[in-house]
């Protein structure tokens, strides 16, 4: 099968994975925040679908609490993903907060606080240019 997933053939192009792919977006994309989350968008030269890393560190809580933050987000970044600009890399960095809101209300709670930070961002289909 030539199609296989796997790391280096370049299936996996809706994640970030490498180191410098961070670095850019930190340093030189747009941050936006809330009180649960931060999110960096940049954009790029392809115009291939958005981009996802994720960066959840151990104030989130222990492993258990931080995967399931993580499956959160992914979950809640593909319901966004429609509306969101091509070609554009985003990073999103969970705040300690976001665990309560993931246990308390589940991926609904996340997605919605997502929207609202792409939406104030202006970084939705129906906002952005």
């Amino acid at each position: 099968m030539t199609d296989a997933p796997g790391r280096r053939g370049g299936k996996r192009r809706g994640r970030l994975s490498r180191s410098a792919d961070f670095d850019r977006v930190y340093r030189d994309g747009r941050s936006h925040a809330n009180r649960f989350l931060i999110v960096y968008s940049f954009p790029r030269a392809s115009s291939d679908r958005p981009r996802l890393g994720l960066s959840v560190g151990r104030k989130v809580g222990g492993a258990v609490a931080r995967n399931g933050v993580k499956r959160a987000l992914r979950e809640a970044f593909s319901a966004c993903a429609e509306a969101l600009p091509d070609g554009h890399d985003f990073v999103i960095v969970a705040r300690p907060e976001l665990a309560a809101l993931t246990s308390d209300e589940g991926k609904e709670g996340v997605e919605r606080e997502l929207r609202s930070v792409l939406d104030a961002a202006g970084l939705t289909a129906g906002e952005s240019a």
